[in-house]
């Protein structure tokens, strides 16, 4: 199967509950949502979301079912524009900035990656059965996108940045 029908075969975009997504520390209210797209969608750079105040973004994602998630892969802008860590928590609702100081499920140093073929495998003893997941970067720049794949038991979430 090619690139293209695996993304939309295996798509979550349907599996979020994108009206109860939050994403604090956006500019613009609900920019944050606009960042799920649909797989052939997914490197539309006309729809982002950017901190405000300072550089941290903290998403609340709920899914409409359990999802196994196995990767993460961000896709991230040249010369140094991309975020330098990503932390994730499982299961942990409305999580504000003031919960990010407990310890997440797992944390990534994240590396350049503009092409993203770089994969961030998760731990799935720990991410299986995820009705919600949190992802807290603590330093940000502009969110493009956000688009998540399934297959069966996998699951990989792209996140693509740009600035």
């Amino acid at each position: 199967m090619a690139q293209a029908e695996l993304g939309v075969a295996y798509s979550l975009y349907t599996r979020i509950d994108i009206d109860n997504v939050e994403c604090l520390n956006e500019a613009v209210e609900d920019s944050g949502k606009t960042v799920f797209k649909p797989w052939e969608e997914r490197l539309d750079r006309e729809k982002f979301v950017e901190s405000d105040a300072d550089e941290e973004l903290l998403f609340n994602i709920p899914f409409t079912d359990n999802i196994k998630l196995k990767g993460i892969i961000l896709v991230g802008g040249e010369n140094g524009h991309h975020p330098k860590k990503m932390r994730l928590f499982k299961n942990r609702p409305h999580m504000t900035f003031d919960d990010v100081n407990s310890a997440a499920e797992q944390e990534f140093d994240l590396q350049q990656d503009p092409t993203g073929t770089l994969e961030y495998t998760t731990k799935v003893v720990k991410f299986s059965s995820v009705t919600h997941l949190t992802i807290h970067f603590p330093n940000s720049e502009k969110f493009v996108g956000l688009c998540r794949r399934r297959g069966g038991l996998e699951s990989l979430m792209r996140v693509w940045w740009h600035k």
